[in-house]
């Protein structure tokens, strides 16, 4: 099994920063992307950025400019550095890493979430 942890969350004033890291270890082979998404109370979760194995990246149109998702190479580190936060961003950060698996002979997808992280953005 692929397990993921997500570290790093915490409250912060507007305007600041803060750097999450999210840890996948057990099975990490075949990883094709690892991204961090986010929910809010009372709102749907929503993806933030990704990256995937060939370290192309994608950002959601509120956080690009602000926000940096890097990783090694293997995918096994991947963090998410937030820079100028607004109250808005706050929700719980989670990390999910996106895998192919061949189980019977045909490559299917498999996909491992973490528990989440809180970043809380005070005004």
């Amino acid at each position: 099994q692929t397990q993921v942890m997500e570290s790093g969350g915490g409250l912060v004033q507007a305007g600041g920063s803060l750097r999450l890291s999210c840890a996948v270890s057990g099975v990490t082979s075949n990883i094709n992307s690892v991204g961090w998404h986010r929910q809010a109370p009372g709102k749907q979760r929503e993806l933030v950025a990704a990256i995937d194995s060939g370290d192309k990246t994608n950002y959601a149109d509120s956080v690009r400019g602000r926000f940096t998702i890097s990783g090694n190479n293997a995918k096994t580190m991947v963090y998410l550095q937030m820079d100028n936060l607004k109250p808005e961003d706050t929700a719980v950060y989670y990390c999910n890493v996106a895998r192919r698996v061949r189980p019977g002979g045909v490559w299917i997808p498999q996909s491992s979430w973490g528990q989440g992280t809180q970043v809380t953005v005070s005004s």
